[in-house]
């Protein structure tokens, strides 16, 4: 059975296979609108262990914003449509925006409460993860944001549905949980638990050292991380893998609400034709 991933969207949901991918959104007046389009051919360094993690990162975001875009475009009018100008100042600033509230504010609150040393880095951790789920708390009350969660879970129920190996109804669907192991949650929370031991490495009395050392090294923890969530997906069931994902699988309870029929129906519309 092919691995089947996912992004919810605007008023829609992203399914993606190895091969090629599909968005389904539900447009203004109700119908279901499907785009469908084949993957580029990777070489084969795309799957090497350790280098796939940051290529699958990387190629996840600039699918994911693509998406995104064309979600929204569906619910706009033709002089309202986003130009590709706006789409690229959104990524710069969402990049900005992650670095600073994610790297250098944790950053700057450590170095009031202490200098250097393994307590650095661990407060420095403990403060990333803290602002983290605030931050998704936060803005998981937000009414657009609520939508897209909702979104989220649908993506999980059909993809779970589809695992179990059921047909693809969306009554067998409800059935399913809004939690998956390999979601991108469960990803950032590897994320932020690996950096906290990735950063202890880097020693130096100079905080620009490791200020600069926490920006350039997102792309091998990503790696790390990303080989981490492969093997604990493929040991699910083993007893430490489970401890390690429950952080993960906990936070996805914020990041997943219980979507309506009319959303698992575009779920399973995308995933279908994914599986076409």
């Amino acid at each position: 059975m092919e691995h089947i991933g996912g992004q919810a969207v605007i008023e829609g949901v992203m399914m993606k296979s190895k091969s090629k991918y599909a968005i389904s959104v539900r447009l203004p007046k109700g119908k279901i609108k499907t785009l469908k389009k084949r993957l580029k051919r990777k070489s084969k360094i795309y799957a090497a262990p350790l280098f796939r993690g940051f290529f699958v990162l990387w190629d996840t975001l600039i699918l994911g914003i693509k998406a995104l875009n064309w979600s929204a475009n569906q619910q706009l009018e033709k002089k309202e449509k986003l130009t590709m100008k706006e789409l690229i100042f959104t990524i710069v600033l969402s990049f900005i925006f992650v670095i600073l509230f994610f790297i250098v504010i944790p950053f700057y609150l450590t170095g009031l409460i202490v200098a250097k040393g393994i307590l650095f880095n661990l407060i420095d951790g403990v403060l990333r993860i803290g602002i983290f789920l605030i931050y998704l708390a936060g803005i998981s009350f937000m009414k657009d944001v609520k939508q897209l969660f909702r979104y989220h879970g649908a993506e999980h129920k059909a993809v779970n549905c589809y695992e179990a190996g059921e047909e693809l109804t969306i009554k067998n669907a409800k059935k399913f949980t809004t939690i998956n192991p390999r979601c991108g949650t469960s990803f950032l929370v590897i994320v932020l638990v690996i950096s906290i031991l990735v950063f202890s490495l880097v020693i130096s009395d100079h905080w620009y050292v490791k200020l600069g050392a926490r920006i350039v090294l997102i792309p091998v923890i990503a790696a790390v991380s990303y080989e981490i969530l492969k093997i604990s997906s493929r040991f699910k069931n083993n007893l430490i893998f489970r401890i390690l994902n429950a952080p993960g699988l906990w936070i996805q309870r914020i990041t997943t609400k219980e979507p309506t029929n009319k959303q698992i129906e575009i779920a399973i519309a995308s995933l279908k034709a994914v599986l076409r």
